[in-house]
């Protein structure tokens, strides 16, 4: 399970470095794709063909469901970590995310987040705002 937050620079080559901890976890080769609210999900190759499946799903006669797996699979890359654990992200990517320098990279559950650092601050300050409101809405969910 991918949990934690990390802060790494990703360079002008576009290479971020991956924390240790979710290394191991995500394998030598990973997918990274646009997630929501501006930041990249990447997944382990077995977790991605979860997502896969699932998306394969979606009505293709639901313009909404064309719409998002188009977003999805269109940005989709398969990367591999180099010997210093750092990960080549593609333009489109780091431009999707406005990937300029100062990064975060959390663990959600089955993934990671990749997340510009003034992005990744001020969305969790509206979170957190509402974080309470939230909690109570995860009861519609079984949780």
């Amino acid at each position: 399970m991918f949990m934690g937050e990390f802060q790494h620079n990703i360079d002008p080559k576009g290479r971020l470095i991956i924390p240790a901890k979710f290394r191991e976890l995500l394998g030598e080769t990973f997918v990274i794709t646009r997630g929501l609210d501006q930041c990249l999900f990447g997944y382990p190759l077995n977790e991605w063909q979860v997502v896969e499946e699932k998306l394969k799903k979606l009505p293709m006669t639901k313009k909404d469901a064309r719409a998002f797996t188009r977003f999805f699979f269109s940005g989709a890359s398969e990367c591999e970590l180099d010997k210093q654990g750092r990960v080549n992200i593609p333009t489109t990517l780091t431009s999707y995310a406005k990937l300029d320098k100062e990064c975060v990279v959390i663990g959600v559950s089955s993934r990671i987040e990749i997340w510009d650092k003034t992005t990744w601050e001020s969305y969790f300050e509206e979170s957190e705002d509402s974080f309470a409101e939230i909690a109570e809405n995860m009861i519609d969910f079984d949780i």
